[in-house]
């Protein structure tokens, strides 16, 4: 069984390495533009500075033998009530990922895990994420489904 814990500040690094990780792994335009510079690394290290010790946001890691054998990121919205959406929080999972040297050893599902009692915790009325193709069947098997809203994104 995989040994999660919340993520400190002297983490950040690592967890700045495993989320570049993330965006290789999921590939394509998008997600891991050729022509972007790295500049965005220095950035979420500094977001993730300050978000270690938000209440509105989850990281919980598995550590490895000399680094982090995984991670996964967790935060809460507060939108507005509805019928659908009976207090309006609304978590979102940010990304789940386990360095490849430590892949197939259950740690995704314990971080996955933690992280929906987090939001349990929270009340979250519903919690969203984005599914790589390897990911898809570990969300599948907690529950997660098909979303009934269309998506659309524009960069401003």
């Amino acid at each position: 069984m995989s040994s999660i814990r919340q993520a400190v500040e002297n983490d950040v690094a690592e967890l700045v390495r495993l989320r570049a990780l993330l965006f290789e792994d999921l590939g394509g335009e998008f997600f891991n533009p050729a022509s972007t510079d790295q500049g965005w690394r220095h950035e979420l290290a500094l977001v993730l500075k300050d978000q270690v010790r938000s209440e509105n946001m989850r990281i919980l890691v598995v550590d490895g033998d000399d680094c982090l054998a995984a991670c996964g990121f967790g935060t809460i919205e507060q939108w507005l009530p509805g019928p659908h959406l009976r207090n309006g929080r609304v978590g979102h999972v940010l990304g789940v990922v386990t360095d490849p040297a430590y892949r197939r050893r259950g740690h995704s599902r314990a971080i996955l895990n933690g992280l929906l009692d987090w939001f349990r915790e929270r009340e979250a009325a519903r919690v969203d994420l984005h599914a790589s193709r390897e990911g898809e069947p570990l969300y599948r098997d907690l529950g997660f489904t098909e979303h009934p809203d269309p998506a659309l994104w524009l960069r401003p």
